[in-house]
């Protein structure tokens, strides 16, 4: 027999095979690992809130989660710390049979939510975090904060690549050729 201990396994032997029953459980629960790989990740230890809703129907118990949680990391622009609430919602079909299942089915009258929560998680997180929207970021040059500086104006920076043409101008002649 298998062991339940985490608390993403719920559960659900009084709804199996009552279409219309249905349960609500609030919970939380610290996150056993960190979520994503990028810029910003949910840290381990962070906690993770979930309102979930179960329901029993004829071929499965439908789960509708809602899931709160923070992430942190750094901004891309101006590289300050982060902090991004993380907001989701889930809605997913555990199967009463493997054979039918989709993605997920009940096992040992319980619905595991532990992929279900983590991959949903992980997809919301963005992909180039940034402290403020109009964060101006760094000076290329310097590697200053440009926030820092508010007065300065920004310096046009020439791509290399069009160094050649920088001294290039036209000539405007009152008189056109041939004229």
């Amino acid at each position: 027999m298998s062991s339940h201990s985490s608390p993403l396994d719920l559960p659900v032997h009084d709804l199996m095979h009552r279409p219309g029953e249905m349960r609500e459980h609030a919970f939380e629960f610290d996150s056993p690992e960190r979520l994503g790989e990028g810029v910003v990740a949910v840290q381990q230890g962070e906690p993770i809130s979930v309102d979930v809703r179960l329901e029993g129907l004829h071929d499965g118990i439908l789960v509708t989660a809602d899931v709160q949680t923070a992430a942190t990391g750094e901004c891309v622009r101006c590289l300050d710390p982060v902090t991004v609430p993380i907001e989701v919602e889930i809605q997913e079909l555990f199967a009463y049979s493997p054979d039918e299942a989709f993605d997920f089915a009940v096992h040992d009258d319980y619905v595991d939510l532990e992929p279900v929560v983590r991959d949903a998680v992980v997809l919301a997180l963005p992909f180039q975090p940034v402290c403020r929207p109009d964060c101006p970021g760094l000076d290329p040059e310097t590697g200053a904060k440009l926030a820092d500086e508010p007065d300065r104006t920004p310096r046009e920076v020439l791509d290399p690549r069009w160094a050649a043409l920088q001294d290039f101008t036209t000539e405007t002649t009152q008189n056109p050729p041939g004229a």
